[in-house]
């Protein structure tokens, strides 16, 4: 996590000349570095970073000036008043604790800070999902970091909300008129989140064990991203007024029953395939992965806001790993005109398509009028002809990289900024981390009891044919075919 994210988010941030002035920057691990020998694997993990992000060797040797190590074993209570007496070298108004380690460490760490007294008002802290295993690890730890940290110096990064395009979505909502009137039950027949990529596991075995699907993408990013298209208006931009929204809506999400968990939820694992036109391994073989493995690298799953707004429209969520490609993205679907008096390709209706990655932007589908054609087939199924022709899918695209550049403040460099000055907006708080684990646990429950199917889907598809079954019963379909 440090040098594949935070670093070069900080690196960033430093070519931005964003950093406060005066600061520095230092590395904590187990290993026994010297500050020369940590600041040179960094800029030989940096040679990784592709096109223009990477920095230029002039450009890494003033950033190094940044960079200090401290060697510390985490789970040794000694080992902090080396840690204590290293930060004391060098004097700031502001601290930033990022914990990018294993959660159950997490309560390890912040003892032992404030047994140094190192959680003056003057520190910030960062925590990295998953904030537990389930909902009583996570308020175990909750508590725990309260008892050192105040809530607002605790940071619970979600980096899906430091993204451009999830801020855009606040400002589409919130920032413009024209939305709000047909953002609701009355005008939008269905929305689908999609967060599809192509890796799998990686180098990660052990800890997907311990995940899964469920914990890593759907617990958090998943649920943040309803919220942001959920939500109400808050009163103000400030934290605690949208997040007071947010947690509004996970205290509404329709309940799990025993029927919603057979009939609404699919969980998968990934077979052999092939991705990128290259053949890939199935899940149970990759290191450090049993053979019996039951965890879930896939999930799909129907639910319903139960509010006034929202009542009785579904949104579906799916998540998987060795998917047919990198796709993230968030499609409104809007109800079919009351009364046709043009023909439309049949099944289409109106949509908004938010793309988060790997592009940025949104494509609003419109129909207009398209070269004259014989397509009674087509038309909708009505007991009135429309009278008018046929009608073509149009639609207007907005590419934020194309609009604003490439260069843009990414999702870490920003929500680290966002910690160093104290914006809580894009941080989840403990009560809101609480419903998002309330509402998944009968999800983990039913899964414990060896009750539930675990599925299978060949790498490099869609998921399991149990996915696209599970939405048709609905009368709607994955967005699979519409990648503009």
């Amino acid at each position: 996590m440090a040098w594949r994210k935070i670093l070069p988010a900080l690196f960033q941030a430093f070519r931005h000349n964003t950093l406060p002035k005066g600061g520095r920057i230092l590395g904590v691990s187990r290993d026994v570095l010297s500050d020369d020998e940590f600041r040179n694997l960094i800029g030989e993990r940096f040679q990784n970073i592709e096109g223009e992000k990477r920095p230029t060797k002039e450009e890494f040797s003033e950033f190094a000036k940044l960079l200090r190590y401290q060697s510390c074993d985490l789970s040794s209570s000694p080992d902090y008043a080396l840690l204590k007496n290293r930060l004391n070298e060098h004097v700031s108004d502001v601290r930033v604790m990022y914990l990018a380690t294993a959660p159950q460490l997490f309560t390890t760490i912040c003892e032992n800070l404030g047994a140094q007294s190192l959680n003056s008002d003057s520190t910030r802290i960062v925590l990295e999902k998953p904030l537990g295993q389930d909902l009583k690890s996570n308020q175990e730890i909750n508590a725990t970091v309260k008892r050192f940290f105040q809530e607002w110096q605790i940071f619970r990064i979600d980096h899906y909300l430091g993204k451009p395009s999830v801020q855009n979505l606040f400002a589409l909502r919130f920032g413009n008129s024209l939305f709000e009137p047909i953002w609701r039950r009355e005008s939008v027949s269905s929305i689908q989140i999609t967060l599809a990529e192509e890796i799998g596991i990686e180098s990660r075995g052990p800890f997907y064990e311990r995940t899964g699907a469920l914990r890593d993408m759907i617990q958090n990013h998943a649920l943040q991203l309803l919220c942001a298209i959920a939500m109400e208006p808050p009163i103000n931009a400030h934290a605690d007024a949208i997040r007071d929204e947010k947690l509004k809506v996970l205290r509404s999400l329709k309940p799990w029953t025993a029927k919603s968990l057979k009939h609404d939820l699919v969980r998968a694992q990934y077979m052999e395939g092939s991705v990128a036109g290259s053949a890939v391994k199935a899940y149970i073989q990759e290191d450090g992965v049993a053979k019996d493995s039951k965890t879930e690298t896939f999930v799909a799953l129907k639910t319903e806001v139960n509010n006034w707004r929202w009542a009785g429209v579904p949104f579906f969520i799916r998540t998987g790993k060795r998917l047919a490609q990198q796709d993230a993205r968030i499609v409104i679907n809007f109800r079919q005109t009351p009364h046709p008096i043009f023909q439309t390709p049949f099944g289409s209706a109106n949509r908004l398509t938010i793309h988060l990655q790997p592009q940025d932007g949104m494509a609003l589908h419109l129909f207009a009028q398209g070269p004259s054609q014989n397509t009674t087939k087509q038309a909708h199924h009505t007991q009135r002809t429309p009278l008018g022709p046929m009608l073509s899918p149009v639609q207007l695209n907005l590419d934020f990289e194309q609009r604003f550049g490439a260069d843009r403040v990414g999702a870490y460099e920003r929500l680290l900024l966002d910690a160093l000055a104290g914006r809580l907006n894009l941080f989840v708080r403990s009560d809101e981390q609480e419903a998002a684990w309330s509402w998944v646990e009968p999800i983990i429950d039913d899964w414990q009891s060896g009750d539930a199917p675990l599925y299978t889907y060949p790498s490099g598809s869609w998921g399991p044919i149990e996915s696209k079954e599970m939405i048709e019963h609905s009368g709607h379909h994955w967005d699979d075919d519409k990648q503009t």
